[in-house]
């Protein structure tokens, strides 16, 4: 199978398998230096082969649940091999990238969308599944169901679907109260001075509806690539790096010129994590847009949430280690971090905690209002704010920095003892319930 390959809907050159194992890519000769299909993949003569399907190209295939209904949908041949499934959903990745079958049209028709029915409607873990059945059947249209977790309903947290315009993230029971808990999260990003996407929440609070960030402001198409894809990583592979790794790779790719901004919005990004508790910080949640070679800059925030108030991850750590160390209470080693990768001056750093923290008690009054709105977040509310002061004070990172807190916050909610979440217990492989118990 051999597939053309679009940059702002031009055809650039094409992507094709000749033995099922490498994959080769080759521009055409009248491809232009600026429509590269990858930061890592400039226009050249030269074919690029590649051991299996290029990182550019894995980092919007989908996994999981989302596969199982686009093979219930299109047949069990879907997901047999990595070109067949992008040769159904390649034209809708986000990004400026699109992929194709040979002689298809790249600019399909979308579904209609209508987000309202999404703010207002039914938002239940079953209505979000029909959703993306209507929307996986329509893999050669202009809309992208995109899971970023494998076997997300049953497994993992989120759901999240990719249509023209929007992110739609649904919830699951093992995840109550999500979309709130990420709205929350983005919203002190956002307060904070820090580039985010915007985000609504439903009025059942059951699904997040983020704007798409991949467009310029003429309407054109952003390149897009995460980290995951450009330090050359499987999709699985997304937690194994380090934030040191990803400061290198962006001082790679980005332009001289603009890397103190991107540098300093990366360091921005990693305080965020500390502050708010998201241990679920991995390669794939961090990117970089551009217009061309010579406008790469980091994405907005994207994907941030308070994931340790949850039973699966109350127990996880930070998911890349910084200096070393995967813990919650890093100490000198992200002072350190963010003056020697992000080149941010102690008064810099101190001032950017300050109004992370100042955000993060401002948007504590919602979170205590939502908590007693929605059944789904009563529990995970007051949890958040247990999180966040806890995040909040491990980034004083000088004992003579004097920071607010949600103490007083949390004793007026009457939040005092509220019981922490707790692990499940792994499961014993191997025993034989005829067994008996030891004593």
């Amino acid at each position: 199978m051999k597939l053309t390959v679009f940059v702002q809907n031009q055809a650039v050159a094409t992507l094709d398998s000749p033995d099922s194992y490498k994959h080769v890519v080759t521009y055409y000769p009248q491809a232009q230096e600026e429509q590269f299909i990858s930061l890592l993949m400039p226009v050249r003569t030269e074919s690029y082969s590649y051991p299996e399907l290029h990182p550019v190209f894995r980092m919007n295939l989908p996994e999981g649940f989302l596969l199982s209904i686009l093979q219930e949908q299109l047949g069990p041949h879907v997901g047999a091999s990595p070109l067949s499934l992008l040769s159904v959903v390649g034209r809708n990745a986000i990004g400026r990238v699109k992929v194709a079958p040979e002689g298809a049209n790249p600019n399909s028709e979308p579904l209609p969308f209508e987000v309202k029915d999404i703010l207002r409607g039914d938002n239940s873990e079953e209505a979000f599944v029909q959703l993306v059945r209507r929307f996986a059947a329509s893999g050669v249209s202009g809309v992208v169901p995109k899971f970023l977790s494998p076997n997300v309903i049953g497994e993992h947290n989120k759901g999240t679907l990719a249509t023209e315009k929007f992110i739609v993230k649904g919830t699951t029971s093992r995840l109550p109260g999500v979309a709130l808990n990420e709205h929350f999260c983005m919203e002190v990003a956002r307060r904070a001075g820090i580039s985010t996407a915007m985000t609504e929440v439903s009025e059942d609070g059951q699904a997040l509806v983020v704007h798409r960030f991949d467009y310029a402001e003429d309407g054109s198409r952003l390149g897009m690539e995460d980290l995951c894809s450009l330090l050359a990583l499987r999709p699985e592979q997304k937690y194994e790096s380090t934030w040191e790794k990803v400061a290198n790779r962006i001082k790679d790719v980005v332009p001289v010129e603009r890397q103190q901004q991107a540098l300093a919005s990366l360091g921005d990004l990693l305080l965020l994590t500390y502050a708010l508790r998201n241990a679920d910080c991995h390669t794939k949640n961090i990117a970089l847009l551009y217009s061309g070679s010579h406008d790469v800059h980091l994405a907005p925030v994207y994907d941030m949430l308070t994931i340790s108030v949850y039973e699966d991850y109350c127990k996880n750590p930070p998911g890349m280690p910084v200096h070393g160390r995967s813990t919650w209470s890093p100490g000198k080693a992200l002072e350190l971090y963010l003056q020697t990768h992000c080149v941010l001056k102690p008064a810099e750093i101190q001032t950017r905690i300050e109004k992370i923290c100042e955000a993060m008690v401002d948007v504590s009054a919602q979170v205590i209002q939502a908590s007693h709105t929605y059944s789904s977040f009563k529990d995970i509310g007051p949890r958040m704010l247990h999180a966040w002061n806890g995040g909040m004070n491990s980034l004083r990172l000088q004992r003579k920095w004097s920071l607010p807190t949600l103490d007083e916050k949390i004793q007026a909610a009457g939040y005092q003892d509220v019981p922490k979440p707790q692990a499940p217990r792994p499961k014993k492989v191997g025993r034989s319930p005829l067994l008996a118990e030891r004593k």
